[in-house]
């Protein structure tokens, strides 16, 4: 979990993005440092439906490690 939690971190680090590509995901990235890890599995989901055109140096293993964190191929 604190590899998801440190990819998330650098989705929340990403201002610049807030209010275009990042929009909804920032709500979806502060509330998933709460959760346990059934939850945060849901969540994660939800950050990547929401981080699609999402542009940043560390945006393809942040999205590897949510990808593997939630199951998805």
């Amino acid at each position: 979990m604190k590899q998801v939690h440190d990819a998330i971190k650098i989705i929340l680090s990403d201002r610049e993005h807030y209010s275009s590509t990042l929009n909804w995901a920032v709500d979806y990235c502060r509330a998933s440092l709460h959760m346990d890890e059934a939850d945060l599995r849901v969540q994660c989901l939800y950050i990547l439906n929401n981080i699609q055109r999402w542009r940043h140096p560390e945006a393809k293993a942040v999205r590897a490690t949510l990808k593997q964190f939630a199951g998805v191929r």
